[in-house]
């Protein structure tokens, strides 16, 4: 993935692009957004992130709603503005009754009504709940289970259709570890004093919902121990972040009579019927020794700790659309003990991202038409081709890679579909329902719409067109199974400068390397280079190729292992491998791109910058952030992506160019002798 946050974007931005891209000379004749953003008191060779975002960063506090200040949240702000004047028109709108008119503004009359939300208390999941409260015995547990996933609530297991790994025209049923509480596996086991302090506030705030739902102290602490203990023994065979990274291991096939022998005493066919796959014959297990336990856990757990559990789960996966006390203390533990926000966001955002959950293709038509002009699509569509010569041209030149692996590399390379701003066809919710009885019914019913859209596609073609991001999306990505790229509308997105005014250097910083090249990349990384060009998880580089990639792909591991943050937490090397493996090679990548456009071969500086210093600062403005030390905590133990700070420093300290650019000398911090550069792509 591109961006470690998901945001909305600033589609405005890209709204006026010209046909042609604009000169130096035109960037020069206005304010220049890298040149404010520059910490002259910091020298780029010891700290290039702080260099080129530091005054920036001085100037943007976080706010206290949030848990990181960046450029994530400044492209959010405009769109924002704008999904909330479409719902509230759409709200009075007398709207044909299915439409997508009425659809988004029922949700948004309903959600954002807090007064009905707080008379209906916590009515609009009693049903679920006394659903729970009404198993007698644990053979009842499954089911239970079973209906509650179709809403949404991640309970127990993790069920998902996807392409299979090894057979990517395929549609198959996957098996993967969940039904936990608090991020990862992480916050169960380790020993340092911020996540033991995690764990005791979790303990607490389970607790305090049951006591919101009408339970006595001793009833509601007996509980909370009851699903600490029961999620604690799903953690213990989780798999860690990055065992999670490991195709090969993940991909474990079985009929689901084997997958019964794995698990005695779990009827895996009436399981699979109850969540509405009867006819599944064949699963992948991600995780067997995960399910393993879920066979002991529903043998050996009363079913007094599968009630706690359960009605935990369902509190938790809906507090945030209930009355107030239960999105206040929802807050209390997710958004400040986990996140460090001070403060919660406005309903009206909060409600806004939950309609973008339920309704993101009805809201990106709105935003494409309007506000994704074809005159920008075409300059990215271009900058996609450049990019992709670039990659071409590296992949022929590298010289650990044979020539046989090289022409099946280039192969891959240009059977990679980039999907650049929005897709050719959207997704129909006329099977949607949404009314304003609640805000928990309507993110229900999406949630199941969701559910059956995905499930409904097992036994069907796969519909490689199909896009897996709503255009209003800041983020991109990278798909093995469908070998694509999609790159949406806000990926572009730059705050507070029109797509006509930003110059090529800029451009290809911030969008060929951080966002295009990057992505590219991960078709070849650590984990998508064991994808084929048609998708499917198989070798097809030499034994020696591979070695020797692997040797390369050490160096960047240790050298990120290497970096610590917040006193004594460090980058996990190996869980983010895949990452900085595509900042690096997108880097480079984009910079031969750039290397072949007018302004980098006249040379001339813009707000005093040369187009080399301008193209490394465009890369370090998609990293333009800072987070409180909670969500940096979360990150290091949940995220694959490096911290912003490092997303730039790291890779920069390995380009050769960089250190012409900016002069870095010996005996500065960010420098390597050539001797210990990482050299991939």
């Amino acid at each position: 993935m591109h961006k470690n946050l998901l945001a909305l974007p600033l589609l405005a931005a890209l709204a006026t692009a010209c046909n042609s891209s604009p000169t130096a000379a035109d960037a020069a004749a206005k304010p220049d957004l890298l040149r404010a953003a520059l910490d002259t008191t910091v020298a780029p060779g010891d700290d290039f992130f702080s260099y080129a975002n530091g005054t920036w960063i001085k100037n943007h506090p976080i706010p206290a709603s949030e848990s990181n200040a960046g450029i994530g949240i400044e492209v959010q702000k405009e769109i924002y503005a704008r999904l909330r004047e479409t719902s509230i028109e759409a709200a009075k709108a007398s709207a044909a009754a299915g439409s997508n008119q009425q659809k988004i503004g029922d949700f948004w009359a309903v959600g954002i009504d807090s007064v009905k939300a707080d008379k209906l208390g916590a009515m609009p999941i009693k049903a679920e709940l006394d659903r729970i409260a009404a198993m007698k015995t644990v053979a009842e547990v499954p089911a239970v289970v079973a209906h509650e996933i179709q809403l949404g609530v991640r309970a127990l297991i993790g069920p998902r259709v996807g392409q299979d790994d090894k057979n990517s025209d395929k549609m198959a049923m996957y098996l993967y570890q969940s039904g936990l509480g608090l991020p990862n596996r992480d916050y169960y086991f380790n020993t340092d004093n911020r996540t033991k302090g995690v764990r005791r506030a979790y303990v607490r705030h389970v607790a305090s919902t049951f006591k919101l739902l009408g339970q006595d102290s001793t009833a509601a602490n007996a509980n909370a121990a009851r699903v600490m203990a029961l999620e604690t023994s799903l953690a213990k065979s989780s798999r860690k972040l990055e065992a999670l990274r490991d195709p090969y291991k993940n991909y474990n096939k079985m009929t689901v009579a084997q997958l019964g022998k794995l698990t005695p005493g779990i009827d895996w066919q009436t399981w699979f019927g109850q969540l509405g796959a009867p006819r599944v014959d064949t699963v992948i297990v991600g995780q067997p020794e995960f399910y393993q336990t879920v066979g002991q856990l529903l043998k050996t757990k009363p079913v007094e700790d599968w009630k706690a559990y359960l009605t935990w789960q369902v509190a938790r996966g809906f507090a945030p659309t209930l009355s107030r006390p239960f999105v206040d203390e929802n807050f209390k533990f997710y958004g400040t003990t986990l996140s460090g926000a001070k403060a919660m966001r406005p309903r009206w955002k909060r409600v806004l991202d939950m309609q973008e959950n339920a309704l993101g293709d009805a809201l990106g038509q709105l935003f494409v038409k309007e506000y994704f002009k074809p005159e920008a699509k075409a300059r990215y569509d271009t900058l996609v081709k450049n990019v992709v010569a670039s990659f071409a041209e590296h992949i022929k030149n590298v010289d650990w890679m044979s020539a046989p692996t090289k022409v099946v590399a280039l192969d891959k390379l240009h059977k990679i579909t980039p999907k650049v701003g929005y897709p050719d066809k959207w997704k129909d919710y006329s099977a949607l329902t949404i009314d304003r009885s609640s805000l928990t019914a309507n993110v229900m019913r999406a949630n199941a719409w969701r559910y059956n859209y995905q499930l409904h596609k097992l036994g069907k073609p796969v519909d490689r067109t199909e896009w897996r991001m709503t255009p209003q999306t800041y983020n991109a990505s990278y798909s093995t199974s469908n070998n694509e790229i999609v790159l949406p509308a806000a990926a572009f997105a730059i705050p507070t400068l029109l797509d006509a005014d930003a110059d090529d250097a800029l451009v290809y910083g911030y969008a060929g390397a951080s966002t295009i090249g990057h992505e590219l990349t991960h078709g070849f990384d650590d984990e998508g280079s064991q994808y084929d060009a048609h998708g499917n998880l198989h070798e097809w580089w030499s034994k020696a190729d591979r070695q020797r990639f692997n040797q390369r792909v050490a160096v960047i591991v240790k050298q990120f292992n290497g970096y610590t943050l917040l006193d004594s937490m460090h980058i996990n090397g190996k869980a983010t491998a895949g990452e900085n493996i595509a900042d690096l090679g997108g880097i480079v990548i984009g910079l031969d791109a750039f290397k072949k456009t007018k302004e980098y071969k006249e040379g001339k500086k813009v707000g005093g910058l040369t187009p080399l210093q301008r193209y490394f600062l465009g890369y370090a403005l998609g990293w333009q952030e800072h987070d409180r030390d909670e969500a940096l905590a979360s990150q290091l133990l949940t995220d694959v992506h490096s911290p912003a700070q490092y997303r730039v420093n790291g890779p920069m300290a390995d380009v050769p160019a960089f250190y012409e650019a900016f002069g870095v000398k010996p005996g500065q911090k960010l420098y390597l002798p050539d001797s210990a550069r990482v050299k991939i792509w």
